[in-house]
């Protein structure tokens, strides 16, 4: 039986259930894992119409032999069966979280009767509990630094009680242990240090802080006072370290504050960590191949495939959008609260978060030599506003002017970054348009513009914004489509209400006129407004200039220039005598004086 075949015959036969697809190719090789709310309305849809919507997506297509399923329970189970088949088999097709390795953790031994504090790449010490990963080495020596600093944790590798050495180590002699090892600190006391320890790394310095002074006092109580000492040095030490507050409280001050951004083919997730209030650390993953999914499923996998396994999660989780498989993830993680903050301390944490996904991904772009420079906050704001799966990071703003039907002309500004590039500038005079017909001219403007850029093999805008509503966004899309360029992304924007149109949409995008997306495409179609009436008052008096002169019999048109190249202007050739006019190449005295009674008598 041939591929297809065989295939449509399991299609007719899928199930009206959650599920698991595999699409595989003809080796046998698992291309790419899917889930599905219902598998007989989800898979067909590969092989419709819309098989070639993106080279991707047709280039899995044109692999495809073969179709296993996986029916399961509900969607949550999809949802997690799913990511483990992908961690499993590593399919070409899926989005994947780049930097595979193992990033180092905190180990805390709880399984032994003197715990240890060990970095470890492997989550395989029994009864350990872990912190981490630690994306940021640079984070993760410093919190063994404090922890050393703060606590007389044991180094060695000795298994207490059962083996120990006769004697203490230097550590004993330079008071980085306090020697369980040889019976010098209980077994009890040793207990309550790791309570700490626990407590720091949860960014509970608070609680630590109290049960420092609490020992210290009963210390200084029983006159031990050279362990009330270092109680005290290390009480004084934690003020030092311990930073102040930078953020908000957020219902109880525990929240995990997630950040996204991507752009092309790249994207990144953030995780802010906020315990009791205050910034505590901040992890991150890429992920790659995430080109042609939307913004919604590529936050539900990297909240499934990263966040979730994580030993240590807040209760209270901050997303910046709604992600895919919402219910789904509440089922999977029923302890941990979404919540998608649209005002007050919780917004400006997950906008916090963001800032730093785009800090990563601009960085991660940079080093690649993607990019020569960062793009600024709004620009990544715009693309999302808009659903744009690259960052426009160049886009172009294009607008018509016109004098009473006559002198009409084209503008079209460039912003780099969020910044005008006013070398990238240009200007049209409209020519085939008839006179107040925007949309033609908008349709001449775009078609001449960019048949001009390919010719000359200069990049393309990632974004064109045209000023106007459907009727200029239709004609742009018109334009474009002619060329080729039916990919390339194009909106407009409408004066009136300020509403931005975009292909396919019947009803307008209404920003919040706080929203630095729409500040931004403002100041973009007011620079393009300005650009295009200055050009278009240039042209009006250069045309008055032109028709008063040249209906002067014996003015043509090379008389005409030599007049106003001599005295720049119409003013001054009126302001002139009949001797400086005659003093030019092929003027005579009776040329002259025709000339100055001519424009005394307009005047």
């Amino acid at each position: 039986m041939e591929a297809r075949d065989l295939i449509d015959r399991k299609l007719e036969t899928l199930p009206d259930k959650p599920g698991v697809y595999l699409w595989k190719s003809a080796a046998g090789e698992i291309l790419y894992v899917g889930k599905a709310k219902s598998l007989r309305a989800r898979v067909p849809s590969y092989l419709g119409p819309d098989a070639d919507s993106s080279p991707e997506h047709a280039a899995l297509v044109r692999q495809i032999a073969d179709l296993e399923t996986i029916v399961v329970p509900n969607e949550a189970q999809a949802l997690l069966l799913e990511n483990n088949l992908i961690k499993e088999h590593k399919p070409r097709f899926n989005i994947r979280l780049t930097d595979d390795k193992s990033y180092p953790r905190i180990a805390v031994t709880l399984g032994e009767p003197f715990p240890r504090v060990l970095v470890v790449r492997r989550v395989t010490i029994p009864g350990a509990r872990y912190f981490g990963p630690y994306t940021d080495v640079a984070t993760l020596r410093r919190t063994l630094n404090i922890i050393r600093r703060l606590f007389t944790v044991r180094s060695c590798s000795w298994d207490l009680p059962r083996d120990a050495p006769d004697r203490p180590c230097l550590d004993y002699h330079i008071e980085r242990c306090r020697a369980p090892c040889v019976g010098y600190q209980s077994r009890d006391d040793y207990a309550r240090m790791i309570e700490d320890v626990l407590l720091f790394l949860d960014g509970k310095t608070v609680d630590v802080r109290a049960r420092m002074r609490q020992r210290m006092l009963e210390a200084s109580g029983t006159q031990d006072f050279e362990r009330a000492a270092q109680l005290r040095d290390a009480l004084k030490w934690l003020d030092q370290v311990e930073q102040p507050q930078t953020v908000e409280l957020v219902g109880g001050g525990d929240a995990d504050a997630i950040g996204f951004a991507r752009d092309g083919d790249d994207a990144c997730g953030v995780i802010l960590r906020i315990r009791g209030g205050r910034l505590i650390a901040r992890e991150h993953r890429f992920l790659e191949n995430v080109e042609h999914e939307p913004d919604g499923a590529v936050l539900a996998a990297f909240l499934v495939r990263f966040y979730l396994p994580l030993d240590q999660r807040a209760e209270r989780v901050l997303l910046p959008f709604a992600p895919d498989d919402l219910e789904a993830l509440g089922t999977l993680a029923p302890a941990v609260a979404w919540h998608v903050p649209q005002r007050s301390s919780g917004a400006k944490l997950v906008q916090l978060a963001d800032q730093n996904a785009r800090h990563l991904l601009e960085s991660l772009l940079i080093e690649t030599f993607d990019v020569e420079e960062r793009a600024a906050d709004p620009v990544y704001a715009l693309g999302r506003d808009l659903g744009l799966t690259v960052v426009p990071r160049s886009f172009v703003c294009i607008d018509i002017s016109t004098n009473q039907g006559r002198d009409t002309v084209g503008s079209l500004v460039w912003f780099e970054a969020g910044r005008p590039k006013k070398a990238e500038y240009r200007r049209f005079k409209i020519k085939a348009a008839a006179p107040q017909d925007d949309f033609a001219a908008i349709h001449e403007v775009v078609t001449r513009y960019l048949t001009r850029r390919r010719d000359e093999g200069k990049p393309l805008p990632d974004l064109i914004v045209v000023d106007g509503g459907k009727g200029q966004l239709s004609a742009a899309l018109d334009a474009a489509r002619a060329l080729g360029l039916e990919a390339l992304p194009i909106v407009s924007l409408a004066k009136r209400e300020e509403e931005i149109f975009l292909p396919g949409r019947s009803e307008g995008l209404k920003l919040s006129r706080r929203s630095p997306s729409l500040k931004l495409v403002q100041r973009a179609r007011d620079e393009a407004h300005r650009f295009a009436v200055s050009f278009s008052r240039k042209r009006r008096v250069q045309r008055t200039i032109t028709s008063e002169l040249l209906a002067i019999p014996g003015i043509g048109p090379t008389r005409r220039r030599l007049l106003l190249e001599r005295f720049g202007s119409l003013a001054g050739v009126k302001t002139a005598s009949a001797a400086e006019i005659a003093a030019l190449p092929g003027f005579s005295a009776t040329l002259a004086e025709r000339v100055l009674d001519r424009l005394q008598a307009r005047a």
